[in-house]
């Protein structure tokens, strides 16, 4: 078997510059479209939980129901859209989506408090999100015990003080979670969706059976169709990173090098699977459905939406083969954490292992196909 021909896959890959450059559909793809997506998904990514809009019937109107009123305001988690005079109003507001907490302040709530026999304070939360609702229930309990705390001046004998430390994210901003597993979704989508089309176009408009009878091999095709997009992806990376840094000021805590590794594994697990739907599609339509097809599944089973420990024990094998979950746990590490390889090289080895497997695949199936 002949070796490849660097001089062949020169100009493999000059013609495919030319024809992704030339395609006026790409360019959007290449540079408009995905930082208009990253900046604006990086915005809305905050899953932090603050002005929840709160109604309160007071039917003590004590010194003491007043002021737990403003605690709860000076948080700054809720928001007071006013006062009703029943509980039926409280659950009138809930179903039209006035508000999402009703607090009840029930009648002696101020003499039981300073009697020190306690007093209770009853929340009504729309459950329909349930994220937000827990959160939320969360704030109501806090607020209100140390409400009671500082009233009272008295510390539980015998109680446990609990003082946390949240190590890597000490704020606990969900966006500096959610803008790096932004960041490697967009680059995989995007890879994809330029790779898929390669082969498939190529064989519907007959330039395909010009390069096959030509002496170049099926694997110099291949690697001349991922070359471009993997420079575009390792373009895309580098903007999307600069924006991540300076930006949205998210952290950068571990080693260009183990994310460009991480990045160039990922890259050509993205492109060896775009290729593997190319060769397995007759046309342009099947290979965009097939496209459609693995790309939802490889996003919601990534862990970008909810942690795959969550998920069912099926479903968190399936991820496995998921490169964009590995890519995660790594992007993570490396911006929040300052891990590497030493700790992250079960990830770097299961990308290595999914971009072999699916170049393999891919290379197997187009040589089958022109045989």
């Amino acid at each position: 078997m002949s070796r490849l021909s660097p001089i062949r896959l020169w100009q493999l890959v000059k013609k495919e510059c030319k024809q992704l450059l030339r395609d006026p559909k790409a360019k959007p793809i290449l540079l408009v479209s995905p930082v208009l997506q990253f900046i604006l998904l990086a915005y809305a990514s905050t899953s932090d939980v603050e002005h929840i809009r709160t109604v309160v019937l007071d039917q003590d109107l004590s010194r003491d129901s007043r002021a737990i009123v403003a605690a709860y305001e000076a948080t700054g988690y809720f928001d007071l859209q006013g006062t009703v005079t029943t509980p039926e109003a409280i659950v009138a507001t809930l179903d039209r989506g006035e508000a999402v907490v009703g607090l009840i302040i029930p009648a002696h709530f101020e003499r039981d408090l300073r009697s020190g026999k306690g007093a209770s304070v009853q929340a009504l939360i729309d459950g329909s999100d349930a994220s937000v609702a827990t959160v939320a229930q969360s704030y109501v309990g806090q607020v209100a015990e140390r409400f009671g705390v500082r009233t009272m001046n008295v510390v539980r004998p015998g109680g446990i003080e609990l003082r946390a430390r949240a190590w890597f994210n000490p704020s606990l901003e969900s966006r500096l979670f959610n803008v790096p597993a932004i960041l490697g979704t967009l680059i995989f989508t995007t890879c994809l969706m330029l790779t898929t089309m390669t082969l498939v176009r190529e064989r519907e408009v007959g330039t395909l059976d010009q390069l096959l009878v030509s002496p170049i091999k099926a694997s110099e095709i291949m690697i001349g169709k991922m070359a471009p997009i993997f420079a575009v992806g390792f373009f895309h990376l580098g903007l999307f990173a600069a924006i991540t840094r300076w930006h949205f000021h998210i952290p950068f805590r571990g080693t260009v090098a183990a994310l460009l590794v991480a990045s160039a594994l990922f890259l050509l697990a993205a492109l060896a699977m775009g290729l593997m739907i190319s060769a397995v599609s007759s046309t342009q339509q099947e290979a965009f459905m097939l496209m459609i097809l693995a790309m939802l599944p490889a996003m919601v089973l990534s862990g970008m939406l909810s942690p795959v420990e969550n998920m069912p024990v099926a479903l968190q094998w399936a991820t496995l083969a998921n490169p964009i979950r590995h890519f995660l746990v790594i992007l993570r590490g490396v911006y929040l954490k300052g891990t590497g390889l030493r700790e992250l090289w079960p990830q770097f080895l299961a990308m290595a292992l999914i971009a072999g497997a699916a170049l393999t695949f891919a290379t197997n199936r187009f040589r089958r196909s022109i045989a």
